[in-house]
C-alpha cells in the first residue's frame, strides 16, 4: 500500500505548460471530444510567450505578394544553416499562414494595412516582410486570445503546480507527479498521452532576456524520463538586450526596432553590420548607406523593395557575434554594448505607434526617450534551437505517448532561429502535437498507477527537508549562471567548455546535497531545488554537445573552429542518459534525414 499521501486527477491528455504552444495543443486535444488537463508552473496568462513582441512569421504575402511558403522555408533552411529538420521546417512554412487566419477568427487584434488587411514587417533574415504583429506586443495578444478560446472549451487548468517527474512503464508514459506550490501537497495526474510544453533554459545564463520560468524543465523531466535531447548546443543569443542599467541587464529589445528602420552603432557612430556581411547573405545584402536606405524607404510599400537589405536584419546569430566583436576591439559604448539608433530614420510619433512597449520599457527602466537617443544594447540568452527529439510529422518523443511543443522541442530551428519563428512554430506544431497525442490517447489502454514508482517520486521530493545541513539552492543558481556565461556563452572554446562541464560536475554533486528549511508552504527554496536540477541537465548537455561539434554554426561559435565543417553538415548530435538513474549523459552523432530531390528543388531555387 502506497505511504505517499497525494491527490489524483486523471485525463485523457494531460498539457504540462500553459504558454502559447500549450494552450494550442490543449485547443486541438479538446477539440477530439477528449478530456484535456493543463498544468502551469505559474498563473494562466503569465507564461512567457508574453514577452514576445516583434510578431507571428506567416508567409501570406500581404505587403510583399511574391512571398509564399516554399521562400519562407528557405529562409528558415539558410538561417538554420541547414541543420533543420527539413520536413518539421516545410510544416511549418506551410501552415503557418492557416495559424494566423484562425488565430485572428478567434479574436486576435492585428495591425492592418490600408485596405484592412494583416499588417507584416520585416525581421531579421526573412526575405519580404513576413510578420504579423500587434504593435511590439503580439506574444501578449497572442496568449490573451488562445486563453480565451480554450477556457471556453472547458479545459481544466491547473496552476502553480510543479511537476517533478514523469511517470512511466519504462515504454510509454502513465503519468505525472508534483506538489502544489502553493501549500506543497502531493498530485498525481493519472494520464495516457501528455505534451510537454514548458519553453526555455535561459535563466541558466547570467545575462538573459527569460522569465523566472524557463528553467529547462521539459527538457530535463523528459530526459531523465529516457527520452533524447538534439542540438542543445545550439543557443541564440539575440543580439539586442538592454545593457544599461544594470539591473534590467538583459531585457530583450525587440527585432521590430531594426525592422522599422533601426541601426546598430559603435562609440564612433560608425554603423557595424556593413563589415560582418557573411558569404551566405552577401547577394541580398546592402553594402552601402545608400542601399540600406533606399530598402528601408520602399520595404513598407505594398509591393515591397527590390533593393537589397539593411545587414541591420541579418541573422541573429550574425548580428550578435559582430556585436561582440566591437565591443572585444573596443568599440563599444559606455556600458559594453553599441548603440540602436531608431530616432533618427522615424519620426517621435511613428515610434510611439509602432513600438509603445519599446518606447515605455526604456522611459521607465533606463531614463532614456528612445525617440532622441539610441539605446545601449548588447547579446542576451534568449532562445534554445536545442530540446526535445521529436517526429516531424506527430512531435511525439521516443517515449510511447509522450509529445513536445514549441521552445522545449528540436528540430525546427536547426543551428539558429529567425525572429517570429517561435510564435509560428508554438502555433503549427502545438496544433500538431495536441492533435497526435489524442489519437494516440483515443486508443491506448488506460493508464495503471504504480505505488512504488510514486513513492519513490516523493521521497525524491522531500529529501532536502531531511538532510541535517546542505547546501543553498539559490547560491548555487548564482555559481550556474557565471558558469555558463563564462564557460559555455557566445563564444566557446575547448579549454574553456572542459572547464565549464567540470565545474557542472561538481555543482551537480552540490546541488545532490541542498538543504531547504522549514515546511512545504510557499518555499521558494523548495522550488529552486527542481530548477536547478533541471537546468543542471540542459546545461551539462549543452556544454558536452558543444564540445562534441568542432565547427561554428549558428547559435554555436567556436573560436578555436570558427569555420563551418562540411564532414558535420548533415550531423547533429543526440544527447540521452547512459543508465536509469541519468547521471551520466551520451553523446551521439547522427545523421540528418535525407532530403528529398523535390525539396532539394525548392531550396536550390533560392
Amino acid at each position: 500500500m502506497a505511504k505517499t499521501k497525494y491527490e489524483t486527477h486523471e485525463h485523457d491528455v494531460l498539457i504540462i505548460g500553459a504558454g502559447g504552444a500549450g494552450l494550442r495543443a490543449a485547443i486541438e486535444a479538446s477539440n477530439e471530444k477528449l478530456s484535456v488537463g493543463l498544468v502551469c508552473k505559474s498563473l494562466l496568462g503569465k507564461a512567457h510567450t508574453v514577452m514576445a513582441e516583434g510578431g507571428v512569421a506567416a508567409a501570406m504575402g500581404n505587403v510583399e505578394p511574391r512571398d509564399n511558403w516554399k521562400v519562407h522555408f528557405r529562409d528558415t533552411m539558410k538561417g538554420g544553416r541547414f541543420m533543420n529538420q527539413w520536413r518539421m521546417a516545410q510544416l511549418h512554412a506551410m501552415e503557418a499562414p492557416d495559424r494566423v487566419h484562425e488565430l485572428e477568427s478567434w479574436g486576435a487584434l492585428f495591425d492592418r494595412t490600408a485596405d484592412g488587411r494583416i499588417l507584416q514587417r520585416n525581421f531579421g533574415g526573412h526575405k519580404y516582410p513576413r510578420l504579423a504583429h500587434v504593435g511590439d506586443r503580439t506574444g501578449l495578444e497572442m496568449i490573451r486570445t488562445l486563453q480565451q478560446h480554450g477556457v471556453h472549451l472547458g479545459i481544466k487548468v491547473y496552476m502553480e503546480c510543479t511537476i517533478t517527474r514523469l511517470l512511466t512503464d519504462g515504454q510509454k508514459i502513465r503519468g505525472a507527479f508534483g506538489y502544489w506550490r502553493e501549500n506543497g501537497r502531493f498530485v498525481h495526474f493519472k494520464t495516457k498521452a501528455i505534451v510537454l510544453a514548458t519553453g526555455g533554459i535561459g535563466r541558466m545564463f547570467k545575462i538573459n532576456s527569460n522569465s523566472w520560468e524557463c528553467t529547462g524543465d521539459g527538457q530535463a523531466l523528459a530526459y531523465l524520463a529516457g527520452a533524447e535531447l538534439m542540438d542543445m548546443e545550439f543557443m541564440q543569443f539575440h543580439p539586442t538586450g538592454m545593457v544599461w542599467p544594470p539591473s534590467v541587464r538583459g531585457t530583450l529589445i525587440t527585432e521590430g526596432v531594426r525592422g522599422e528602420g533601426g541601426t546598430l552603432r559603435n562609440k564612433d557612430q560608425k554603423r557595424i553590420m556593413f563589415d560582418y556581411i557573411p558569404e551566405l547573405y552577401a547577394n541580398e545584402t546592402a553594402t552601402t548607406h545608400e542601399e540600406a536606405d533606399q530598402w528601408l524607404r520602399e520595404s513598407t510599400q505594398e509591393g515591397g523593395s527590390k533593393a537589397k537589405r539593411t545587414p541591420d536584419l541579418l541573422p541573429r546569430d550574425i548580428v550578435a557575434r559582430a556585436i561582440h566583436a566591437e565591443v572585444k576591439a573596443g568599440r563599444g559604448s559606455p556600458h559594453g554594448g553599441v548603440f540602436l539608433d531608431i530616432a533618427t530614420r522615424r519620426s517621435a510619433e511613428d515610434i510611439k505607434k509602432k513600438l509603445p512597449a519599446m518606447y515605455h520599457q526604456f522611459k521607465e527602466l533606463g531614463d532614456v526617450d528612445i525617440t532622441t537617443d539610441p539605446m545601449e544594447v548588447g547579446p542576451t540568452a534568449h532562445y534554445t534551437m536545442g530540446g526535445i527529439r521529436v517526429d516531424s510529422e506527430t512531435q511525439e518523443s521516443r517515449i510511447k505517448g509522450l509529445f513536445a511543443a514549441g521552445e522545449c522541442a528540436a528540430g525546427m530551428h536547426g543551428s539558429n532561429r529567425l525572429g517570429g519563428n517561435s510564435l509560428s512554430d508554438l502555433l503549427v506544431f502545438g496544433r500538431i502535437a495536441g492533435l497526435h497525442a489524442a489519437k494516440y490517447a483515443r486508443t491506448a489502454d488506460a493508464p495503471s498507477s504504480d505505488d512504488g514508482e510514486i513513492d519513490t517520486a516523493a521521497t525524491e521530493a522531500l529529501a532536502p527537508f531531511n538532510r541535517e545541513k546542505g547546501e543553498n539552492p539559490f547560491l548555487l543558481h548564482e555559481e550556474l549562471k557565471d558558469s555558463m556565461q563564462t564557460h559555455v556563452g557566445i563564444i566557446r572554446t575547448e579549454a574553456e567548455l572542459k572547464k565549464g562541464i567540470d565545474e557542472l560536475q561538481a555543482l551537480k554533486a552540490r546541488v545532490s546535497k541542498i538543504k531547504v528549511e522549514d515546511n512545504r508552504h510557499f518555499n521558494s527554496a523548495w522550488h529552486q531545488n527542481f530548477d536547478m536540477r533541471n537546468m543542471l541537465v540542459c546545461a551539462e548537455a549543452m556544454a558536452r554537445a558543444a564540445l562534441a561539434r568542432k565547427e561554428s554554426r549558428g547559435g554555436h561559435a567556436r573560436d578555436d573552429y570558427p569555420d563551418q565543417d562540411k564532414g558535420h553538415f548533415s550531423k547533429f548530435n543526440i544527447v540521452s542518459k547512459t543508465n536509469k538513474a541519468g547521471d551520466e549523459m551520451e553523446i551521439a552523432e547522427v545523421a540528418l534525414p535525407e532530403v528529398p530531390d523535390e525539396i532539394k528543388k525548392i531550396l536550390e531555387e533560392g
